[in-house]
C-alpha cells in the first residue's frame, strides 16, 4: 500500500506522516492493502477550477474523487486522487463544530469511498449508505491525530 501526497498550501503546514498514516488506516479499512492512493490538499481556487473543468460546475467544493479504475489506467493498483479542499474544511469544520483534523479525515475517508463506487448524489438509500460506511471507519481509525497546523508568521530581523 503506498499513499502519494502532494501539499499546495502556504498557510498551513501538514503533518504529512499523520495524514498518510490515516489515509492508509482508511485503505486498511475498505480492505485495499494493495492499493495506491494519491492524496492532494488544495486551495480554493484550485479546487474550483478543478470542479469547473471535470464536473461543469464553476463553484470549489469540498473534496474531489477521481477514481482509476474507471480510466483505462496502465497501473491497476492505483485506487485513485482525492483532491480537498483545506479552506472548505476549515469552513465546515467551524460550521459544524468538529476540529479541523476530523474534518479532513472525514473528507479523505468520503473521497476514498468515492474512488470504491460509492456515490451519495445517486439516490437518499445510496447516500445512507455512504455516510454509514464513513461513520464506521472513522470509528475504526480512532482519534484523529494532528494533521494540520498553522504556519508561524516570519520574525522581523532586529537591526
Amino acid at each position: 500500500m503506498a499513499v502519494y501526497l502532494r501539499v499546495r498550501l502556504t498557510q498551513l503546514a501538514v503533518r504529512q506522516a499523520s495524514l498518510m498514516r490515516v489515509a492508509e488506516l482508511v485503505l486498511e479499512a475498505i480492505g485495499e492493502t494493495q492499493s495506491e492512493l494519491s492524496v492532494e490538499l488544495v486551495g480554493d481556487q484550485r479546487m474550483r477550477r478543478l470542479n469547473r473543468e471535470y464536473r461543469k460546475k464553476d463553484r470549489s467544493t469540498d473534496v474531489l474523487a477521481f477514481a482509476m479504475r474507471e480510466s483505462h489506467n496502465p497501473c491497476p493498483t492505483m485506487l485513485g486522487d482525492v483532491v480537498i479542499s483545506v479552506p472548505t474544511a476549515i469552513r465546515q469544520a467551524r460550521e459544524a463544530g468538529r476540529s479541523l483534523n476530523h474534518e479532513l479525515a472525514a473528507l479523505l475517508v468520503h473521497g476514498v469511498l468515492h474512488l470504491c463506487g460509492y456515490d451519495h448524489e445517486r439516490n437518499k438509500k445510496e447516500a445512507a449508505r455512504m455516510h454509514r460506511r464513513e461513520r464506521a471507519i472513522l470509528r475504526t481509525i480512532g482519534p484523529v491525530p494532528s494533521l494540520v497546523t498553522r504556519r508561524a508568521e516570519p520574525r522581523e530581523r532586529s537591526r
